[in-house]
């Protein structure tokens, strides 16, 4: 589809659907940031006796990082509703494939996100877990931790593939400039064949985060521009 048979004007419902997307794609990285960085990044370490102890210490804080994450899965989902809004006029059957992806994922990630409340019920001292040394719960609970990284994993697969699809439509639609669109899609892809590759060769995951930066910057990228530019209409058709 080229440019010229595009739609000849935004919708008022595209503007406003554009706005939510760029104010969820700022506030989701600010929470997810936050819960990963500043949380589980603290409070997860090498040693499970002293995870167990970090979480113990600052439950409050490690509960609110799981409803942060609840958040932000919850936050997807009307995104990826906004996406598709938006990007429907431009080809329907990839922005439905893209939200497909997208809600998918966000299902696994939901599932995943269970094995944090899962560590909290093996450190709370329940009746039922006296049985068990200390030392048992707190394999256990490096166990459920590890559980979680592994659906987050496939999670992110999901999420690359969908991001990759929305983020080419923005580039073939013109409604944003193309050098951010494709940051998108090179980033999206990145992603999704790391994280996979990482399946098949452990080793790479001493890349750590890194090779996650790029989707992270289109997405805050694309967030601000949304909020403070909105989408425009292709070059030749009125606004």
């Amino acid at each position: 589809m080229s440019v010229e048979s595009l739609p000849s004007a935004i919708t008022p419902e595209q503007r406003a659907a554009a706005r939510i997307v760029g104010f969820l794609y700022v506030i989701q990285m600010i929470v997810a940031v936050f819960g990963e960085s500043f949380v589980r990044g603290r409070l997860i370490v090498a040693d499970p006796a002293k995870t167990a102890e970090n979480i113990l210490g600052s439950e409050r804080l490690f509960r609110l990082s799981i409803a942060g994450d609840l958040f932000v899965y919850t936050g997807v989902l009307v995104l990826t509703w906004g996406l598709y809004v938006v990007l429907r006029p431009v080809n329907r059957t990839l922005a439905l494939l893209a939200a497909f992806f997208r809600i998918v994922e966000t299902a696994v990630l939901c599932a995943a996100t269970v094995n944090s409340l899962v560590m909290l019920r093996l450190l709370s001292g329940a009746e039922d877990l006296k049985a068990f040394e200390a030392g048992q719960r707190h394999a256990w609970v490096r166990l459920a931790y590890s559980t979680q990284g592994y659906g987050m994993a496939v999670g992110f697969i999901l999420l690359g593939l969908g991001s990759a699809l929305f983020a080419y439509l923005f580039w073939r639609s013109r409604y944003v400039p193309r050098g951010l669109a494709l940051l998108g899609i090179v980033g999206s892809l990145l992603l999704s064949v790391v994280t996979w590759a990482t399946i098949v060769f452990p080793g790479l995951r001493v890349l750590g985060l890194s090779y996650m930066m790029p989707l992270g910057l289109y997405e805050v990228g694309l967030g601000f521009w949304l909020i403070f530019k909105g989408i425009r209409a292709p070059a030749g058709a009125p606004a």
